[in-house]
């Protein structure tokens, strides 16, 4: 998630934690402080654009390494504010303030190594958009009049409501999104499409209207739904995925990073200007992809794709005018093409 619900989400469970222990604004300052630190790996460059993606949500997310920091961590503020008798309520404040962090990132499709040394295998769930005002907003409400209560009681009361509503709405994701992915399962059989291979994901800033891939046989296709949408199938748009590209590369290292980090949901293209990229599809949708990557050029002699040295950076945006004019329209159940 972005770095602000992150640190309303630190805040909060350390003041929940803490209760009369410890000030309000205090656990909350350690908190959100706490709930930050994970993505400071951001500030690490990889010196390759797929690696600073593939490597981000790793050792710093993972709950192993966060569970060791945390102990002399809370020892260290505990002695800070002359507390060491209470370093064991500071280190369970302190503790979940960090491993919250990667547990809410997993909630995303992004991915997360959560399970590091043990395994590298990222998961992402994608029961909620990056990036929600419906999860952040309660969060924070709760913590700022948390901190001007006039009462212990009342700050604890509210901030355990502000969790509680943000709590229940990345609930109700994890629902809506299991009865889109059953309907768009059965809308891809009775179209004859590929339905192994499927993922369905918010767009952006709401969970009313989803975005649902699938993947199999060389192609993809994509389809929205909206739960105001009337009855009928989901309608999917087909494009290839460049399988016969990758053949050509199959020892690239980047591509191989990327075929396993989006769990095969990825696609080769062909650029007019020589150069073929390479696109995580679970991020964005046809054409425009967060993160896409020039990976090879093509030689004009032989026709040959021939590696870069070093892969660039290729992500672009929608349009932002039309994308949310179709977006609104799109979550109030108007079947609109969505621009592309």
């Amino acid at each position: 998630m972005d770095s602000l619900t992150q640190l309303v989400l630190g805040a909060s469970v350390s003041m929940a934690v803490m209760g009369r222990a410890a000030r309000p604004a205090k656990a909350a300052a350690w908190g959100a402080l706490a709930g930050t630190l994970p993505d400071l790996d951001v500030l690490i460059d990889q010196g390759d654009p797929i690696l600073d993606m593939v490597l981000h949500r790793a050792e710093s997310h993972a709950l192993f390494w966060l569970t060791l920091f945390s102990l002399p961590f809370a020892l260290a503020v505990a002695r800070w504010h002359g507390e060491t008798d209470r370093w064991r309520r500071w280190w369970a404040a302190l503790w979940l303030a960090l491993v919250t962090h990667p547990l809410l990132d997993l909630l995303t499709i992004y991915g997360t190594q959560v399970l590091l040394p043990f395994t590298n295998q990222a998961w992402g769930l994608g029961s909620v958009f990056i990036i929600d005002p419906m999860v952040t907003v309660p969060w924070a409400v709760g913590v700022v009049a948390a901190l001007r209560a006039a009462s212990p009681e009342r700050a604890r009361r509210a901030n355990v409501v502000g969790l509680s509503l943000g709590l229940a709405y990345l609930g109700w994701g994890a629902a809506v999104q299991q009865h889109v992915l059953a309907k768009a399962r059965d809308s891809l059989r009775a179209q004859g499409l590929p339905a192994e291979q499927v993922l369905a994901t918010p767009t952006p800033f709401n969970s009313v209207l989803w975005r649902v891939v699938s993947v199999g046989n060389g192609q993809f296709h994509e389809g929205f739904h909206s739960l105001l949408d009337g009855p009928g199938p989901i309608r999917f748009d087909r494009f290839d995925q460049g399988r016969p590209l990758a053949q050509a590369l199959q020892a690239h290292d980047g591509l191989t990073r990327i075929r396993r980090f989006s769990d095969g949901f990825w696609a080769l293209q062909a650029h007019p200007d020589g150069q073929l990229l390479l696109s995580d599809l679970r991020m964005g949708q046809q054409p425009h992809y967060v993160f896409r990557f020039a990976i090879a050029r093509r030689d004009e002699a032989t026709g040959t794709w021939l590696p870069m040295a070093r892969a660039e950076s290729a992500g672009s945006r929608a349009p932002f005018a039309p994308s949310v004019s179709w977006l609104w329209r799109r979550m109030g159940g108007v079947p609109v093409a969505p621009p592309r």
